[in-house]
């Protein structure tokens, strides 16, 4: 199954996504990430520190999302509803492998909180709801 997270830039929460669910090491699972409007950046510091913090060793440079992405995923979970919207505006033909992450995991249309230009503490708690949700995703991916 090939697992694809999007969010605004790619520099805080598609890519810690991408992080913990990595290294989690589910068989026959590859993930990566892209942003809907991202340019070539690093992971954001705090972002960065977070992982680290929690023993993820990750390196990682945004980049946009490509029409390739799109063809390799075999599940596309955004961020926010607008994401998804945007995503399955652009391709249509994707609609029924496109979700936002809380919608896939707990049949709720709710966002993944944002901690771009918060503190430490905010991409920790941003970190923290990632993780419930991809743990709950890994038990959902087992059962299937």
């Amino acid at each position: 199954m090939n697992i694809f997270f999007i969010c605004t830039g790619n520099t805080c929460r598609s890519p810690m996504a991408e992080a913990i669910l990595s290294a989690k090491q589910l068989p026959d699972v590859e993930v990566r990430s892209a942003g809907l409007f991202a340019g070539e950046a690093p992971l954001s510091s705090n972002a960065q520190a977070v992982l680290e913090e929690q023993g993820i060793e990750f390196e990682h440079t945004s980049k946009s999302l490509e029409p390739e992405d799109v063809q390799w995923a075999s599940l596309i979970l955004t961020m926010t509803e607008s994401h998804k919207r945007l995503v399955m505006q652009s391709y249509p033909e994707a609609s029924d492998r496109i979700f936002s992450l809380k919608e896939f995991v707990e049949g709720r249309k709710e966002d993944v909180s944002d901690p771009y230009g918060g503190s430490l503490s905010t991409y920790t708690a941003t970190f923290n709801e990632l993780k419930r949700l991809l743990d709950r995703l890994a038990d959902k991916i087992a059962e299937e």
